[in-house]
């Protein structure tokens, strides 16, 4: 008798326990459903407990593993972020100095051949002025000599003229017994004699060579300014230009060291998201959250001990 009522107390307690369990199941514990299987049947009640006490290690089991999973998932995540995060921050600045260096190499080179071409032409400038001042100033010279040299040669017709001029009038003077010869005075007493020709042509060649030392002046302080505004010119752009080479210099070994490191850090950020991509498959979130995960579990454990409590009255 009091063996039926033991067994008829456990089979109460089986029966009480898999009505627990199956609620379990039935709200998503999963992993209970082998052992609500086993309390509705007929097996042995001492391999009921061993079951429930085997299952709960398990889950312990599981639940620590995955709690550490889960701090080297957030670890690794975390550590992961930051440094796709930095790379990409670090690549996006040195891309943008590659190209801003760049542009300034290009406009430095544009600006360097502009300088060098005003440097052609302003030599070219130079030597055109340079050969045209000197055919004008031996024009000048030339036309300056002629004129002295013809202002003098007119001086010296006039010396003589008038002497031989001088010369008849006291002939004539001294011959005055004879009153029918007349003094003889050519053409010097004419209007436009030939006197007064030849001091015009005097005055005229005199006029030729003022204005032409005039000019020839004129065109040497043009032309010294010129050359010193030239030479002033041509030297700023040679500055200019050596300094934009020192820099265009410059500027390409820091764009080739920034080259250089953007290379290395894009291949940094490449083999960040590289480990990213292989820690998805085990560490991203699915379709059931950690956090629901871990509730269920513990649903679960919780739902062995009372069935466990319930068995072992």
């Amino acid at each position: 008798f009091l063996q039926a009522g033991r067994s008829a107390r456990r089979l109460a307690a089986r029966q009480q326990a898999a009505a627990l369990l199956k609620r379990r199941v039935l709200g998503g514990a999963t992993a209970l459903t082998t052992l609500t299987s086993a309390l509705t049947g007929d097996g042995p009640f001492a391999k009921v407990i061993d079951m429930i006490e085997t299952l709960m290690a398990r889950l312990k089991e599981e639940a620590a593993a995955e709690k550490d999973h889960k701090a080297w998932c957030d670890e690794q995540l975390n550590a992961n972020k930051m440094k796709r995060e930095k790379k990409t921050a670090a690549v996006n600045e040195l891309s943008a100095d590659v190209e801003g260096q760049t542009a300034t190499i290009e406009d430095l080179t544009k600006s360097i051949g502009k300088l060098t071409q005003e440097q052609i032409e302003l030599t070219k400038a130079i030597a055109e002025a340079t050969q045209l001042r000197k055919a004008e100033h031996e024009e000048n010279m030339a036309a300056i000599a002629d004129a002295t040299t013809a202002a003098e040669a007119v001086k010296r017709a006039l010396v003589v003229l008038k002497e031989f001029y001088s010369g008849q009038a006291a002939f004539l003077q001294e011959q005055r017994q004879v009153p029918e010869m007349a003094a003889y005075k050519g053409m010097q007493t004419s209007k436009g004699g030939i006197i007064g020709m030849l001091e015009v042509i005097q005055t005229d060649f005199m006029r030729l060579s003022s204005e032409t030392k005039a000019s020839e002046k004129a065109a040497a302080d043009e032309y010294k300014s010129f050359m010193e505004e030239a030479v002033k010119a041509k030297k700023q752009k040679y500055d200019a230009a050596k300094k934009m080479k020192l820099d265009r210099d410059s500027t390409k070994f820091d764009n080739g060291e920034a080259t250089k490191d953007l290379k290395a850090t894009q291949s940094e950020l490449d083999e960040a998201n590289k480990y990213y991509e292989e820690l998805k498959p085990s560490c991203a979130e699915g379709e059931v959250s950690y956090e629901e995960r871990v509730a269920r579990r513990k649903e679960e454990i919780q739902a062995l001990k009372d069935a466990y409590s319930i068995l072992d009255h």
